[in-house]
């Protein structure tokens, strides 16, 4: 187990397991002042997350949240665990480090739309890439609000900001999709208004073996209010939202009478009262990567609805089970090896 020490982790033996403590959401709650603008949606994630993680039924002390530079960032200090403040799209960087070292800690590495898809790009595919079990949550406001109001990476087109006054000429990206690209394991999308939803996807991230990228959709009332008001308003939600569920039809709509089907691979709408029955719609399968990757293109597509919950998932070995095995197997071959005898090298030379 870990415990606290001079603010640094230390590992202690332990002969013998007591009964395991049960933990609440007090326990994960910290002695900080929450810092950000009253109504903020970072808010709604932080209680999720203190209230999910008791379900876990693992030492606070073997939990690690690590961030980089942002209004999101600052979520470390929030949470009654490990934590780690670092640079400007480097948390993944550290996270792999973290995770490498510490296997049995459970790490959660938390960004924002900017200080992943942006700065922190490189380090953010990479991550997924190489599938070490760490678990990433995006917190998406499209705008960069620590800075006051500049377009981010994830604004849409035509967005009028401090630095775009005649409106953004970029292309956004589409995180779930830069994600599966990244050939991540684990892509999933909520909203922070969604309360039971998050919680529901943040316990599907720790289930998760690999890196598991999990989208929220986050109000910044200050910069960017309103900017996911068609997903959360409850007049709203059931036309604009897609809840996707392993094995079952994608339906939606107020009267549940809308459905997804698939011309080929061409996602259409269509209506349930009109020739059409859930026979004809799109099953969910979390394990087929084409659908996941039709589904994340539906991301800026308006007339769609969109989709939330798990987009895909799939087992593959881990990158930091397959370094431990390479280093037994180097071992097996060569022995333990000696530090003093690496650094001294085999070539050698002197000098009179």
């Amino acid at each position: 187990m870990l415990r606290k020490r001079s603010g640094r982790c230390c590992e202690v033996a332990m002969t013998e397991v007591k009964e395991q403590q049960i933990l609440s959401r007090k326990d994960f709650i910290s002695d900080q002042d929450v810092r950000w603008c009253p109504g903020c949606g970072d808010y709604s994630i932080l209680s999720q997350t203190q209230k999910t993680f008791p379900s876990f039924g693992i030492p606070k002390e073997n939990i690690v949240f690590i961030s980089g530079i942002g209004c999101s960032s600052r979520f470390p200090y929030y949470m009654n665990t490990y934590g780690f403040h670092t640079i400007h799209g480097r948390a993944p960087t550290i996270a792999s480090g973290v995770k490498l070292a510490n296997p049995e800690l459970s790490v959660w590495v938390v960004t924002g739309d900017g200080d992943a898809l942006s700065i922190g790009g490189n380090h953010f595919i990479h991550a997924l890439r190489r599938n070490i079990d760490i678990n990433i949550i995006l917190f998406n406001n499209q705008i960069y609000g620590l800075t006051k109001g500049q377009y981010s990476p994830t604004s849409e087109m035509g967005k009028v900001t401090k630095s775009t006054p005649f409106g953004s000429l970029d292309r956004p990206f589409n995180p779930p999709a830069v994600a599966l690209g990244s050939q991540a394991t684990f892509v999933a999308r909520t909203v922070d208004k969604f309360v039971h939803h998050m919680q529901n996807m943040l316990r599907r991230q720790y289930d998760h073996k690999g890196t598991a990228f999990l989208e929220v959709y986050q109000n910044c009332l200050i910069f960017n209010d309103g900017a996911f008001k068609h997903l959360s308003e409850k007049e709203l939600i059931d036309d604009n939202v897609l809840f996707l569920e392993h094995s079952k039809p994608m339906i939606f709509g107020k009267e549940k009478d809308k459905g997804l089907r698939l011309d080929g691979s061409t996602p259409q709408i269509v209506s349930l009262d009109k020739g059409y029955s859930q026979d004809d719609l799109v099953v969910h399968n979390e394990n087929d990567l084409n659908l996941a990757g039709i589904l994340a293109n539906l991301t800026y597509v308006h007339e769609f609805p969109t989709p939330v919950g798990v987009l895909y998932q799939e087992e593959e070995q881990t990158y930091d089970d397959l370094l431990v095995q390479q280093i037994e197997q180097a071992k097996e071959k060569l022995g333990e090896g000696d530090l003093q005898t690496l650094i001294a090298g085999t070539d050698t030379w002197e000098v009179s």
